[in-house]
């Protein structure tokens, strides 16, 4: 069988994505969804997004991480909004379903913007700093995030007692004049990725002052924007915003 897919990226973060709503594709292959993200057997990705129906919204985003482990992703949020977008599935914005409940997004200009759910506490657990932003992320506030060993201090860090069991995303943060600077080791792709919507997202409240504001967050990918709102250890009213743009289409078969 034949599938039409496309590849979207943002600020680096690269996706395979699915129009799926006629539940054609075989979501259930896991050999499947891990050789088309390999990226010397297959196409090549950071994950597979499908979208599919949902009776509650505009559509459902199925994510998958390249070892067939599945959770929310900032990034491919702002990506599947603007596929949806340029496929005439959505005029500019939608209410979208995901595997950590509702949200909602819109494309504007160069930006897609996508709302992530409240945070509800950041935790300290020795030097790090700990949240969930659709994904459970790790923070280590560092000098020179371009000086560390990355993949050696993050699998020590991500294969460690307390995390082996479930994984945890691992980031870097550095802070700068214009904001904060950043580096990602993501578990299910398990090796440092070029941006992380959901980590940017943590280093950005982790490194928060007053009660709202804006924070502009570097990545080896490109720069992102997050916004919020803090009512006391609550954030709330968070916007992840950046770039989202079509790479090539193609057929795949399946």
């Amino acid at each position: 069988m034949k599938i039409r897919f496309q590849k979207y990226q943002g600020t680096g973060n690269d996706f395979i994505v699915v129009d799926n709503r006629n539940g054609h594709f075989p979501s259930d292959n896991e050999l499947l969804v891990r050789n088309l993200c390999d990226r010397k057997f297959g196409i090549g990705s950071d994950g597979l997004i499908l979208l599919e129906k949902d009776d509650a919204a505009e559509f459902y985003m199925n994510f998958y991480n390249p070892d067939f482990s599945q959770s929310f992703c900032g990034n491919g949020s702002r990506c599947i909004i603007q596929f949806a977008v340029d496929n005439g599935i959505i005029e500019k914005g939608a209410r979208f379903n995901a595997i950590n409940g509702m949200h909602e997004g819109y494309s504007e200009g160069e930006m897609v913007y996508v709302k992530m759910n409240d945070v509800i506490e950041i935790k300290k657990q020795g030097e790090y700093l700990i949240l969930d932003t659709g994904s459970p992320h790790l923070i280590e506030k560092v000098e020179n995030a371009d000086d560390i060993d990355l993949i050696e201090r993050a699998r020590q860090i991500r294969y460690s007692e307390p995390f082996k069991e479930k994984g945890i995303n691992v980031n870097f943060v550095e802070t700068i004049p214009t904001g904060i600077k950043m580096r990602t080791y993501e578990r299910g792709v398990e090796g440092e990725t070029l941006s992380c919507g959901t980590g940017v997202t943590a280093a950005a409240l982790a490194h928060a002052n007053g009660n709202e504001g804006e924070i502009y967050v570097e990545t080896k990918g490109g720069k992102l924007l997050v916004k919020y709102v803090r009512d006391g250890n609550v954030f709330k009213d968070i916007w992840l915003c950046g770039p989202a743009k079509k790479v090539y289409e193609g057929e795949l078969d399946a």
